[in-house]
């Protein structure tokens, strides 16, 4: 889709043919910019909503809603936004302090902004000062044994990741973690009989590594299936064990086989109270709705909160010819959300989804329905900004735009403690219509991401969507990659909507932390046919150290990756550190410019002072980092 499609036009005749009467006096013509003039003139209507508020109150300054949603239905019960009566911004303030949500916050297209002017939800009182939590605290504390304590939290709402005073917890695990910040050590699969080398359900251990006593009717296994592929990470139940056989039954198949080329998968288990040995941890007894923490500090000064929802703001147009538009949020701190009962990328095989599509092969690349969700989910939608965000503490990803949508933008954000991708844009099936287009990720800070989901996480994932501008941003901690340009290989180009897409001035450090075959900066199926028409830019990245766990068997990281046909690329003045492979890996098919992997790089190019975060980043930077 050419870029001029999605902006929008205004006619231009009167102006011009003012231009063509000055121009003929030989006057100097100096037309102002009506949109914005018109702008500075506009007061915004305001709605305040405030923590001690009341949702019988009217909104005011001195008599505040309490709730997002109860200002959200106030516009749409007075028809504030409503075309033709829209004259201005309409901005919700919330004040200062906490807005604990017990379930989403949903806009649809009855929520938008109007006549070019936009529906604002924002931090009144300085970007990260309202704080919009989905989590509760758990109280009814009573000791258990060891620094163990145990409260009573129902089983009607299952919960999957937990936080002691905005720490995440870890499930209980063995082999325990070597830190809060790694994942291993693992455990290793083995292949027990040689006909069973392609399983996917059946796990089979060293022998005399697993107690017979655990107790494991509510344990899972986080395992990177495959053998020596460290690319996906699979989250599994297990449905039964037999320790005397050494063999472990999951209740779902995994991504991959657990044995390749006779190596076995790295993989923990979790979610047994007999693992609960560290202060820290967690386990939770789904069966009869009872929570066993260790804390970090003394039980009484505390707060262990469980999340309450997968997904605080669900942004979403009934349909693509419905779109919700023009809304934002500005400064607002978004915290906690929850992640699921088990996680697995994708179908298994081509066409398992039971859709018709042109490329029943993207049923492998795409997110299961179950899992397409973030704290921000966005879809169905035109002009979304997410400006001065501080996400933190997810479940899953940060901000999942998924479909179609054009010209999202999120801007000068913090995203930290992650549990999937910081920010993840995924386009439509090829073949189905390009809908995903003009994006703008500028000035974000992304740091420990793919805490839950260490396999494919990225900072950044663009997939399938074109257009799009990824700037000025510090990526940093992750298992696997820090941006990614996915499509797929067997797609056509006609149906490949990843073009023209310009990501500059990136700085990216301790990728790769625990897979291989990978890079910091990693693209997939792209371009795979001839000619290889350059429309993809990269230029003034610098890329840290990508060094891997050194119980990782895969093959070596790389700073830059272009795999299964990542051609079509210009790269112009990139910096990489050290790896355990090549700097640059790719078919000879892209422009590459003063690359430090080539003879006669010339530092002087670099603009480093322009790469990564800009001086105007309005958060305080994590401890030990500089702009």
């Amino acid at each position: 889709m050419p870029i001029t499609t999605f902006v929008r036009r205004r006619s231009r005749l009167p102006l011009l043919l003012a231009a063509g009467a000055l121009l003929v006096s030989g006057a100097t013509l100096s037309v102002p910019d009506a949109s914005a003039s018109a702008k500075q003139s506009c007061k915004a209507t305001e709605i305040f909503v405030a923590p001690d508020g009341d949702d019988k109150a009217k909104g005011t300054r001195s008599s505040p809603f309490k709730t997002i949603e109860r200002a959200r239905d106030h516009i749409r019960d007075k028809g504030l936004n409503r075309p033709g009566r829209m004259k201005c911004d309409i901005d919700v303030n919330l004040r200062a302090g906490d807005y604990p949500v017990s379930r989403t916050v949903d806009f649809d297209d009855r929520d938008s902004g109007a006549g070019g002017h936009k529906v604002v939800y924002r931090s009144y009182d300085g970007a990260g000062k309202a704080r919009v939590m989905g989590a509760e605290p758990i109280t009814g504390w009573e000791e258990y044994k060891d620094g163990i304590y145990r409260a009573d939290v129902g089983t009607d709402s299952p919960f999957y990741t937990l936080f002691e005073d905005g720490k995440r917890a870890t499930t209980a695990r063995y082999p325990n973690r070597k830190s809060d910040d790694l994942w291993a050590p693992y455990m290793t699969s083995i292949l027990y009989e040689p006909e069973k080398e392609a399983v996917r359900s059946w796990l089979y251990s060293t022998p005399g590594e697993w107690d017979p006593d655990w107790d494991m009717s509510n344990a899972s296994a986080v395992i990177w299936s495959g053998g020596s592929w460290s690319w996906f990470t699979d989250t599994v139940p297990i449905r039964d064990w037999n320790p005397t056989k050494g063999q472990i039954t999951l209740k779902y198949w995994t991504r991959y086989a657990l044995i390749n080329s006779r190596g076995g998968s790295r993989y923990f288990l979790q979610n047994s109270l007999d693992f609960l040995d560290q202060a820290g941890e967690y386990y939770t007894d789904f069966k009869k709705g009872q929570v066993y923490y260790k804390p970090r500090g003394d039980i009484k000064d505390v707060t262990v909160l469980r999340p309450t929802v997968k997904t605080l703001f669900n942004i979403a147009g009934p349909s693509e010819d419905r779109r919700v538009e023009n809304i934002s949020l500005d400064g607002l701190s978004l915290q906690y959300t929850d992640f699921v009962d088990w996680y697995r990328y994708g179908w298994i095989s081509d066409g398992d989804s039971g859709e018709p599509r042109k490329y029943p092969e993207y049923d492998r690349q795409i997110e299961l329905p179950r899992n397409r969700f973030g704290a921000v989910t966005v879809t169905n939608s035109e002009d979304i900004t997410l400006s001065r965000m501080h996400i933190s503490d997810t479940g899953y990803h940060a901000v999942y735009a998924l479909f179609a949508n054009d010209r999202l933008t999120v801007k000068d954000s913090l995203l930290e403690n992650i549990g999937g991708d910081g920010i993840k844009v995924e386009g439509p099936y090829p073949g189905d219509g390009n809908t995903s287009n003009g994006h703008l990720l500028t000035n974000n800070y992304i740091t420990h991401y793919g805490e839950l989901v260490p396999g494919d996480a990225s900072g950044i994932e663009l997939q399938n969507t074109g257009n799009n501008t990824v700037s000025y941003s510090h990526i940093k901690h992750s298992a696997r990659y820090g941006v990614s340009l996915e499509v797929r290989p067997e797609v056509a180009p006609a149906d490949n909507y990843a073009r023209n897409n310009t990501f500059e001035y990136l700085r990216i450090d301790e990728a790769g932390l625990d897979s291989g075959d990978m890079g910091a900066f990693y693209t997939y199926g792209v371009s795979n046919v001839e000619p290889h028409t350059v429309d993809n830019h990269v230029r003034q990245m610098v890329i840290g150290d990508v060094i891997p766990d050194a119980s990782m068997p895969d093959s070596g990281t790389r700073g830059v990756h272009m795999d299964a046909g990542g051609c079509g690329f210009s790269f112009a003045d990139i910096e990489v550190g050290r790896t355990t492979d090549q700097s640059y890996q790719s078919y000879q098919c892209n422009d590459v410019k003063n690359g430090n992997w080539e003879e006669g790089f010339d530092a002087t190019r670099m603009e480093y002072d322009k790469i990564g975060v800009k001086a105007s980043f309005p958060y305080p930077l994590p401890e030990g980092d500089t702009r």
